[in-house]
Parts: C-alpha cells; sequence; structure tokens
C-alpha cells in the first residue's frame, strides 16, 4: 500500500471513530425566579427530558441510583427556607433496580423557597446532581451548575 493510501484510511478511520463516540445529554435545564413578596421567592430548576429517558427523584431507596441532589452557593443575601421540593413524578417497579422508585419523565420543576435579606440585584450559584436511565442504560452521575438571577 501506498503511503497516501494508508494515511488516508487512518483518517477515515479516526473521523469514523469520533463518529461513535457522541456525548449522551438527555437532561437540559433552565432556571427561573418567582418573586413572592419583598422578601421571599422561589428558586426554579426546570429539566426538560428526552423522549424515553427518566430523571429520578430526589428520595430513592437504599441501592438504587443516585438522586437528584441541589447545591446552593451561602451567601449574605439571602437565607434557604426549607428543603427543595419536587413535583409528583411517577412510581413504578424500576426493572433496572428492582425496587419501587420515584422518577420523572419530559419534564420535571424542582422549587427552593428563599428569604430575602437584601433589595439589591444579585445572584445565587448552585448546582444539580442527577441521574437519568432509559429502559436498557444509565448514565453516570452528572453535574451541572445553575444560577438564578435575582432582580
Amino acid at each position: 500500500m501506498k503511503t497516501r493510501q494508508i494515511i488516508t484510511l487512518f483518517i477515515v478511520a479516526f473521523f469514523s471513530l469520533n463518529a461513535f463516540a457522541q456525548i449522551i445529554e438527555p437532561v437540559k435545564w433552565e432556571t427561573s425566579v418567582e418573586k413572592i413578596s419583598d422578601t421571599e421567592a422561589v428558586l426554579i430548576a426546570t429539566a426538560s427530558i428526552e423522549d424515553k429517558w427518566h430523571l429520578y427523584s430526589q428520595t430513592v431507596p437504599e441501592g438504587g441510583p443516585i438522586a437528584t441532589t441541589f447545591s446552593f452557593e451561602g451567601s449574605k443575601n439571602y437565607l434557604k427556607k426549607g428543603n427543595t421540593k419536587e413535583e409528583e413524578g411517577h412510581v413504578v417497579d424500576d426493572p433496572i433496580f428492582d425496587m419501587k422508585i420515584k422518577y420523572f419523565s419530559n419534564k420535571a420543576s424542582f422549587k427552593q423557597r428563599i428569604k430575602l435579606k437584601t433589595q439589591d440585584v444579585f445572584k445565587i450559584k448552585g448546582a444539580v446532581e442527577f441521574m437519568v436511565c432509559d429502559d436498557t442504560r444509565c448514565l453516570p452521575p452528572t453535574e451541572v451548575s445553575l444560577e438564578f438571577n435575582i432582580k
């Protein structure tokens, strides 16, 4: 084989392998803030979930998948009030983990109530760690940064 043919074959093989190594991201996160009063607001994190995938609840039995968890950076501008609340979701007998588990399909909203200590404009930084599965596989836990604009 000529050197040029070997190089061409190598390049084609390289690009073919990269085409199969796509990153799968079946969940996209958006944030918003709902002002309740001058002193209270709700931070809302909304997950848009691709068809056939499901996102697990914040409460998962031991031995199950990684639960969805939220963390928020501390600040002198606000205080958290209670824990992050989630929607109703679906409770099913999960065949992958062989247990009853609550999960969300298509869309899920999580809400964290806060007490505002200032009227200033500021940002709250946070993160969500979560795990998603479809009917045949689960992806490793993923952490995504979140940012909430308080106006």
